[in-house]
């Protein structure tokens, strides 16, 4: 019997303003062995397993917030570390709805364009957001986290104007009560915070 397709995801948030235009669905997929010095989201780095959905099940979650949210924000980790399910969970959300689709991935763009399906998931996406992160490039706004990264427009939804005014940061309050913060430079929240409690970056 044929094993199912997972992704292996680190974190989904339904609803956030800082990862580009509108208010978007993120999925932060979990691992990445590209591992750059002051690295945003480090708990993302690790390949074990956290939360492993099947990327139908993930698109089906999109479609119901269809009406809530302008698309989606795929990031990690290294989105293009699991190539085949991002590629299930990119065609499903394309096939189900109108969503805009925009893309992080630590690799540059000829580097995808060299991934099995790497060429496949960008024909699915509308913005790439594409580089490694250079601690001493630090920018933290329009999406880039470091000055030598590039924005793709891939499709025509998106201007470089619609993506640069994106906010730069965002304090996420689930209903759980959890907290934790999200962006391109992720505000440091531990003076405010017990010292003994975690305010994971996403």
């Amino acid at each position: 019997m044929e094993t199912p397709l997972v992704l292996n995801i680190h974190e989904f948030v339904p609803f956030s303003r800082a990862n580009g235009p509108g208010v978007r669905a993120v999925i932060w997929v979990q691992g990445c062995s590209l591992s750059c010095p002051g690295c945003f989201n480090p708990r993302a780095q690790s390949h074990d397993p956290r939360s492993l959905l099947l990327p139908g099940s993930l698109a089906a979650m999109v479609e119901s917030l269809q009406s809530q949210i302008e698309g989606i924000t795929i990031s990690g980790g290294e989105p293009l570390e699991q190539p085949a399910a991002v590629l299930s969970l990119t065609r499903g959300v394309r096939e189900k709805t109108d969503l805009s689709v925009i893309l992080f991935s630590g690799y540059r763009m000829e580097e995808i364009l060299g991934i099995a399906l790497g060429r496949q998931i960008l024909d699915l996406a509308d913005v790439l957001v594409a580089g490694r992160f250079v601690e001493s490039r630090r920018q933290g706004r329009g999406l880039l986290g470091s000055s030598n990264q590039k924005i793709h427009l891939i499709s025509k939804r998106y201007s470089l104007d619609q993506l640069e005014s994106s906010p730069e940061a965002e304090v996420i309050l689930d209903p759980s009560g959890s907290v934790s913060v999200s962006g391109v430079a992720p505000p440091n929240l531990s003076g405010l915070v017990h010292p003994d409690d975690d305010i994971p970056i996403r």
